[in-house]
């Protein structure tokens, strides 16, 4: 048998083998060992992932899957729904104990809390500050408080600060305050999605667009993708899947805007930019950052979400345990550990990562890895996704 060797990945993983006959590996579909939860569907590149495994008619889903497939076929495509949910229902048979950490967090409003006031304090710390140290302050300091507040609003996305949806939407705003830039409203509404249609093409828009992909395939074209990652973050949803701005955004667009007119009144514009080029710095090519990568970029053929188990978790509310957060979104950050802990044998055996800088790095040297790295799928018709855009979406 031809062995598949996994020491240059920057995660442990699995040895898997095949034999001779098997077709070389960049055409073949993979399925990965998940330990007790099962394998993910089916996955493959292009034509790979065109034909029906039964031999049945096509249906008016099977020929727009092969339609966007045939039009982007440099994706990752899976045959299957996202594995998230299935796993979900086999841990919980196996470890209903689970359910008592399902619920708010009461201790992120707190940390938001402090994290806004810390931020405000350094604002007034740095003023008349040399440039260089005002530039190194911005970079580390304001990209890694501001990053946090993005964590935190993910967090409050999922209303795991506080009772009520209401008191989630306004924390997650008072979070976005210290950033300059208005995003809690819009995050919520397309992050809920992301989850509910994990690798959907046209709703899940956390996956770049062939645009991306075909442009920012070079070294230097991925140093630079990464650092105007923030830009495509948030411009991205307005070119795939625009939706119409609700009560919440102009609740939230005035909040910032306040808040922004209040510092360049009592600091300076300055300290605005401060703030603004934080949350630029935080989100491109930063450490924190690459959480981004991370996530859901393919390293490992056959899998689409990866967990990161390092000390950065301390300040992005855990988010690098993104397996166990897709499995269960519902469980805070905060004891998405203790989910690992009960569990073991559902992702202890699954690739991972300890540095997400490492992750940084290697989607930037390994020519095989590029925006085109992701996992897309097509479980629903194009009339039901244009009936979802015209409610508005999932979430208002």
């Amino acid at each position: 048998p031809l062995a598949l060797s996994c020491q240059a990945l920057p995660f442990r993983c699995i040895r898997i083998q095949y034999p001779l006959s098997d077709p070389p590996l960049s055409r073949v579909v993979l399925k990965n060992i998940m330990g007790k939860g099962g394998c993910v569907p089916s996955i493959g590149r292009g034509a790979d992932a065109l034909a029906k495994s039964d031999g049945s008619e096509f249906t008016v889903l099977d020929k727009e899957r092969q339609q966007k497939i045939q039009a982007e076929p440099k994706f990752y495509w899976a045959n299957d729904e996202e594995p998230h949910r299935r796993r979900k229902q086999e841990i919980l048979q196996k470890h209903p104990e689970l359910k008592k950490y399902m619920g708010i967090d009461t201790s992120t409003k707190l940390k938001v809390a402090f994290w806004v006031s810390f931020q405000i304090l350094s604002i007034h710390l740095l003023q008349g500050a040399p440039w260089y140290t005002w530039l190194f302050c911005c970079y580390t300091l304001s990209g890694s408080i501001n990053h946090m507040m993005t964590l935190a609003m993910h967090e409050l996305s999922h209303n795991l600060g506080a009772k009520g949806v209401t008191s989630n939407r306004f924390l997650a705003i008072f979070a976005n305050l210290p950033m300059g830039i208005p995003a809690a409203a819009s995050f919520k509404r397309y992050h809920m999605e992301h989850h509910k249609f994990q690798g959907e093409d046209v709703l899940d828009v956390d996956i770049p667009t062939a645009l991306e992909g075909w442009f920012f395939h070079s070294t230097p074209r991925k140093i630079l993708w990464c650092f105007l990652q923030p830009l495509f973050y948030s411009l991205r949803p307005l070119a795939v899947n625009p939706k119409e701005p609700t009560r919440w955004e102009f609740i939230n667009i005035a909040c910032i805007v306040v808040f922004d007119l209040m510092i360049v009144y009592v600091w300076g514009l300055r300290e605005l930019l401060y703030l603004v080029l934080g949350t630029l710095f935080g989100m491109g090519l930063h450490p924190v950052a690459g959480h981004f990568i991370a996530e859901h970029y393919v390293m490992n053929e056959g899998q689409e979400t990866y967990s990161y188990y390092g000390p950065l978790n301390w300040l992005t509310f855990n988010v690098g345990y993104h397996n166990e957060h897709h499995d269960f979104s519902n469980i805070s950050g905060k004891h998405l550990p203790d989910l690992r802990k009960i569990a073991p044998e559902f992702y202890d055996e699954m690739p991972h990562y300890h540095s997400w800088v490492k992750v940084i790095w290697d989607y930037i040297m390994d020519k095989n890895i590029s925006p085109y790295s992701r996992v897309k799928r097509v479980t629903m018709k194009n009339k039901e996704i244009e009936d979802l855009k015209a409610r508005g979406g999932l979430v208002k």
